[in-house]
């Protein structure tokens, strides 16, 4: 099977009062570009993410969103030391009495003071945090990948159909080539006539401008290697994997061959086949450009 490097999946987890959200979105790219929004709190769990991530994807600029919540960690509690702020107010009234000020000190005054209030959160198991992540992380790219594989099963049979069509137009080229020399032998042996009149046609003569003009116009090498390069595209897709690249390359092989014909050819005909092939090939070239 192939892959489409458009894709996008989404999963969200939640146990034990912590619900975590994961989405995973792609487009077409030349590499992989992974890019990674998440709380900071998970920043140490990066390498681990990325590695993980990349079980699910090898190509496509790639956005991945997480976000997080905690119910324990929202219902953290306020301390309030009473000895502290015991200890600060003594303190503040020896000053007072030492250097013969006036005691002027507020609540607000003793709130400012370090330690008096602390914010109380329970303590998290790092290693069961990550645990709980890989579950949501594991599933989105698991709908993440369904959803480019079915994009890339759509890809292959369009590619597929696309192939069998420009077959049948380098079938067309080859078949066409014997009438386009026969016809050129009609012309020739009509013009050798107007000119020579009564004398007899020199069959030797004509022989050796047939050899001329055919070497010239032949196409049996590009239609043999565009045939080999529609069969091999053929057989890559039916295997599968990351074939982006190597079906970019025979595409662009395909274009220099369907260039060559309508380099060589001065038949009309021929020509309209070699523009389909060349348009065919673009609408390829395309489509790969989608392909993992």
């Amino acid at each position: 099977m192939i892959y489409s490097m458009t894709g996008f999946g989404r999963y969200e987890y939640a146990a034990e009062g912590r619900r975590v959200s994961v989405e995973i979105k792609s487009v077409n790219h030349r590499y992989l570009d992974l890019n990674i929004r998440m709380p900071r709190r998970f920043n140490r769990f990066e390498a681990a993410l990325r590695k993980l991530l990349g079980e699910y994807m090898s190509r496509g600029k790639v956005d991945v969103s997480i976000s997080y919540e905690d119910m324990a960690e929202s219902a953290a509690s306020l301390s309030y030391n009473r000895e502290l702020a015991a200890a600060y107010l003594s303190h503040m009234k020896e000053m007072s009495e030492d250097l013969g000020i006036e005691m002027d000190v507020k609540v607000s005054d003793l709130m400012r003071m370090p330690e008096i209030f602390t914010m109380e959160t329970p303590e998290t198991d790092e290693e069961e945090l990550f645990r709980f992540l890989t579950v949501a992380v594991e599933q989105a790219g698991e709908a993440f990948r369904a959803s480019r594989q079915k994009e890339g099963e759509a890809l292959r049979e369009d590619l597929l159909g696309k192939l069998a069509v420009m077959a049948e137009n380098v079938s067309a080229v080859e078949a066409r080539y014997p009438d386009i020399l026969k016809e050129y032998e009609e012309k020739l042996r009509t013009r050798l006539n107007e000119v020579l009149g009564d004398a007899r046609v020199d069959e030797h003569v004509i022989a050796t401008e047939l050899v001329v003009y055919a070497d010239k116009l032949c196409t049996d090498e590009e239609t043999v290697r565009l045939k080999n390069h529609i069969e091999t595209m053929k057989k890559d897709l039916e295997k599968g994997g990351a074939l982006g690249r190597k079906l970019d390359f025979l595409a662009q092989e395909m274009n220099r061959e369907a260039n060559t014909i309508l380099s060589k050819s001065n038949d009309l005909r021929t020509s309209e086949i070699g523009i389909s092939l060349k348009t065919d090939i673009e609408k390829v070239r395309e489509q790969i450009q989608n392909i993992e």
